[in-house]
């Protein structure tokens, strides 16, 4: 294949060519039009890029392959603007169900209704929700995965009552009363889910299948999978034996699973399973905390909005210590949720520890920090001295700056989402959207990162807009720095020889479009290993 009368970012050196030919799922040359078109023989496909950008194939660095594909078929939530409207959608779709069966959604966020009386986003209350629906469990998870809601159906299914104590790393909102609100956040969670009936294997084969139909329309090729365990990995293994796999996965183990790290610890890691460049089982998902919607993420004083609490640590500290041990001493990454500044604090020194007591010298870690949302100025340097990587999520800053600043307080502001302040101290950045968590658009996430607004240009000026990213960093973001935050450095990320054939064309060049009209900019084509995976165009490429 030749694509060729573009703009072809390689990502190599600032390099930006006309054209690119691709072979045996590879680049095979980038250079002139003319100079490509001396490669083509009789079995050549040709795209015209009629003055189009292409990008190496993007990257999200933290999001849940399963997680999106089941978001496509349970109840949405996301943008809900009140807890009336998340009663109405959630009553409509219990008209379509078969009765008796567990009703799950996903998406609210407390933050987007309107305040109560005395002016706070509450968390709702199952009341409401139990009167509408009194026949069928429901579990109505908050859009970050740490808080759900439950009716009172769902809790008499699975046994919680007002005696049920709190986990270790959990919290039961109650009312005033005593009495259970219907909230259970972070482990707390496990007391409803452990009720509730488990993903079929055929189910989250489909959620893979659906999933990666969603990453490919934004041109997504490369994928860092945050936490899985072995009904996922089987799949994937099947799917990846069976030349079905189009996409190069970083697999992450969940690290709570003992089993499941006994087995990859005394195994070693998966670097390329069966030599195909699409799967890696090297990585392990522990978390620190929670996060800062529910009032979960760990901080170092309490919340400026609720001042007797500071979080949840939700993986004690010998735990933590014993999986990084393990994970050095067999050749594996951790990579640790930790969203405040407490939970970022204790996963540095943790990872300090690790690195200490564990002599191997030679050891190429890369340890990860996934959010590093709010962190204390005095450790953001300590990220590049332990050559810990940050890996941050743009459309994180976008959603929550409406309200953070009333959690954490104006001085802690200065440490949250704190690109510019890592990339000081020679950090990079990974990009990712955590969806579902977040709506998969690489423009939102690429907007966000080098302007701090929305879509829609909000804030004007930008949300502590001296954090900026530059349009080359966030490039980066979903490139190469992905690319080396999973050991692929050598073969993805850039488009120049010997890589793998894997790039996205945007009808609009990132690089140089307004600020102001990013938003115009659309992938129109997405190709994974030398092959069209995904057109927004009725024309594809045809040979000579």
């Amino acid at each position: 294949m030749i694509l060729f009368g573009g703009l072809v970012y390689t990502q190599q050196d600032g390099v930006v060519e006309e054209a690119i030919a691709l072979q045996d799922g590879r680049v095979l040359a980038v250079g002139s039009t003319a100079d490509m078109m001396e490669l083509a023989d009789d079995g050549t496909l040709f795209v015209d890029l009629d003055g189009k950008a292409v990008y190496p194939g993007f990257a999200d660095a933290h999001a849940h392959l399963v997680g999106i594909g089941t978001a496509a078929v349970r109840l949405d939530l996301v943008g809900t603007t009140s807890y009336e409207e998340v009663i109405a959608r959630t009553v409509e779709r219990s008209k379509t169900m078969p009765a008796g069966e567990w009703l799950v959604g996903r998406g609210w966020d407390q933050n987007d209704w309107p305040r109560s009386a005395s002016g706070t986003h509450e968390l709702p209350t199952h009341m409401a929700l139990s009167e509408a629906i009194p026949d069928r469990p429901v579990v109505l998870v908050r859009v970050d995965g740490h808080a759900l809601l439950t009716n009172a159906a769902a809790m008499q299914a699975a046994r919680v009552d007002g005696e049920t104590k709190e986990p270790e790393g959990g919290r039961i909102w109650r009312l005033t009363s005593g009495a259970l609100s219907g909230v259970f956040v972070d482990t707390a969670e496990d007391l409803i889910s452990v009720a509730m009936p488990g993903t079929t294997v055929a189910a989250a084969r489909e959620a893979i299948l659906v999933a990666t139909q969603s990453l490919h329309e934004q041109g997504i090729t490369q994928f860092h999978d945050a936490g899985v365990g072995l009904v996922t990995l089987g799949i994937l293994e099947e799917l990846a034996g069976a030349d079905q796999l189009q996409l190069r996965l970083h697999e992450m183990l969940h690290g709570s699973d003992d089993a499941l790290l006994t087995r990859y610890f005394a195994n070693g890691p998966v670097h390329d399973y069966q030599g195909k460049g699409t799967l890696a089982v090297r990585a392990i998902k522990l978390y620190a905390d929670g996060a800062l919607g529910s009032r979960g993420a760990a901080l170092l004083e309490p919340y400026s909005d609720e001042h007797f609490h500071n979080g949840l640590i939700l993986t004690p500290e010998e735990k933590m210590k014993s999986v990084c041990q393990s994970a050095i001493e067999s050749g594996f990454q951790v990579c640790t949720h930790a969203i405040g500044d407490r939970g970022v604090r204790a996963t540095l020194d943790t990872y300090e520890w690790a690195m200490s007591a564990t002599k191997n010298e030679n050891a190429d870690l890369r340890f990860r920090v996934e959010h590093a949302q709010i962190v204390h100025g005095e450790d953001i340097p300590r990220f590049a001295e332990l050559g810990v990587i940050p890996s941050m999520q743009a459309q994180h800053q976008t959603s929550d700056m409406p309200w953070v600043e009333e959690r954490v307080g104006g001085e802690r502001i200065r440490g949250a989402y704190a690109w510019r302040s890592f990339l000081k101290e020679g950090s990079i950045i990974p990009g990712g959207s955590d969806a579902p968590v977040e709506r998969l658009d690489v423009v939102a996430q690429f907007k966000a990162a080098v302007t701090r607004q929305t879509l829609e240009g909000q804030p004007k000026g930008g949300w502590y807009p001296e954090q900026n990213m530059t349009r080359q960093e966030a490039l980066n973001m979903l490139t190469i720095w992905p690319a080396h935050s999973a050991f692929r450095e050598h073969d993805l990320g850039r488009l120049t020889p010997g890589y793998r054939a894997d790039l996205v064309v945007f009808d609009g060049d990132l690089m140089t479009t307004d600020a102001d009209s990013l938003q115009n900019c659309h992938p129109v084509m997405t190709v994974f290993a030398g092959e069209v995976v995904w057109s927004a165009e009725s024309e594809l490429p045809k040979d000579q």
